[in-house]
């Protein structure tokens, strides 16, 4: 059943919205706040709450379940974009990760469908099957079956999606690119219904564009990294860093905690070893003695498996044992503790991953990162120090434990 929408509303014309994170240049654009003249006083106009921006222009029931579900008072890149996003302005959002740009653009989309019309309005493209999961989850809850909305995420069953879709066509599709592709191509639906087109994590999915006039949003620019993050590092060896690492479990006490292990080399596969996903999570379920569950998330998982382990960990305690996999698009708020067994390879994976705790609405929280690098690493550190503006404090090998000849 459509829900009913303000008097007098009408959806405004057909929107580009790009979504990426800071440190990234996109194409030609020089990324900053850029506010055309005439909209600055309502982007820079405090609000008090979440309706209040949004008044009139999104509807009353997906702004009743956003308040039901906790997104009372809009952070930071919502107050700014949310006045541009819901006039139909195309637009760039740029600002850290965990800063709500998911819930920015999901208001926007609400606002420019038609929940009247039997045809698809909104695409949401997204890099992973992980990050698609979670937009689709808060999609759904928004919408509050008012309309459908439809997941076509790598692994998903194509053929049946398209008899669903030609039958009862959704007002919303998330997709990963692959899958898009492929509904296209078999001509399951067509574009020309499509009001809103929302990029996700465009970094990793564009490397340029053609677009002219676009307003960028790029909230704090000059400072990418949350402030209230803790950054810490242990000078170590390879040899030690299994029990540096459960030594730093024991003391941290995580309420849950992600731990981020490097990808399997090709060498390392030929040699016949086990990934390193693999060792740290068997040497953590025979060493660790806390209450957490140990959980493996990787890129060779099978899409059933990385879906189990993904829903395994909502809404409860966990220690999830990750490749760079979870980097991106996992919202998983009550994370509080980052660990780098292993050294991302650059300032954007760092970003990325530390970006996975301190999120709302537990951004006040006490969150650290920890990462475990050798003396020969410690200038990488530095530079991702340098580059995202952050400082990183060093525990001393010594205080920590003694080890065992």
């Amino acid at each position: 059943m459509a829900a009913a929408v303000p008097s007098g509303y009408a959806p405004p014309l057909p929107t580009t919205i790009l979504n990426l994170t800071p440190g990234t240049h996109f194409g030609p654009f020089t990324l900053r706040l850029r506010l055309r003249p005439h909209r600055a006083a309502a982007v820079t106009a405090a609000a008090a709450t979440l309706r209040e921006v949004c008044a009139g222009r999104v509807p009353d029931h997906v702004l009743q379940r956003a308040e039901e579900v906790g997104y009372v008072v809009p952070t930071e890149v919502q107050e700014q974009s949310l006045p541009l996003l819901l006039s139909g302005q195309d637009c760039i959002l740029h600002a850290q990760t965990g800063s709500g740009k998911t819930l920015a653009y999901l208001l926007s989309v609400f606002s420019a469908i038609d929940l009247g019309r039997s045809s698809v309005q909104a695409l949401v493209v997204v890099p992973t099957r992980e990050l698609g999961i979670q937009v689709t989850k808060v999609a759904r809850i928004l919408a509050a079956k008012a309309c459908t909305i439809m997941a076509l995420l790598d692994g998903g069953m194509l053929k049946r999606q398209k008899s669903w879709v030609k039958a009862e066509p959704p007002a919303i599709i998330v997709a990963t690119v692959p899958s898009l592709c492929q509904m296209v191509e078999r001509r399951a639906f067509t574009l020309q219904s499509v009001r809103v087109l929302v990029i996700d994590e465009v970094d990793f999915i564009f490397g340029s564009s053609k677009q002219s006039d676009v307003v960028h949003v790029h909230v704090n620019p000059v400072q990418p990294m949350p402030a209230h993050l803790c950054h810490k590092y242990v000078i170590c060896t390879k040899k030690e860093r299994l029990h540096v690492l459960l030594s730093l479990l024991e003391s941290d006490a995580p309420k849950s905690a992600i731990i981020f292990v490097a990808e399997q080399s090709e060498r390392s596969k030929k040699a016949g070893n086990p990934p390193s996903t693999a060792v740290v999570v068997e040497f953590l379920r025979s060493s660790y003695k806390g209450s957490l569950d140990v959980l493996l998330l990787e890129e060779d998982m099978n899409f059933n498996a990385r879906a189990a382990s993904f829903s395994e960990v909502k809404g409860r305690g966990f220690m999830l044992v990750s490749t760079d996999i979870a980097s991106r698009g996992f919202d998983l708020p009550q994370t509080s503790h980052i660990y780098n067994f292993d050294l991302p390879k650059t300032a954007t994976d760092y970003l990325h991953r530390a970006g996975r705790t301190g999120r709302e609405p537990f951004s006040r929280l006490e969150c650290s990162v920890t990462t475990l690098i050798t003396e020969d690493e410690h200038f990488v550190l530095q530079r991702f120090q340098n580059e995202l503006k952050f400082h990183c404090v060093e525990l001393p090998l010594e205080s920590m434990f003694t080890f065992n000849s």
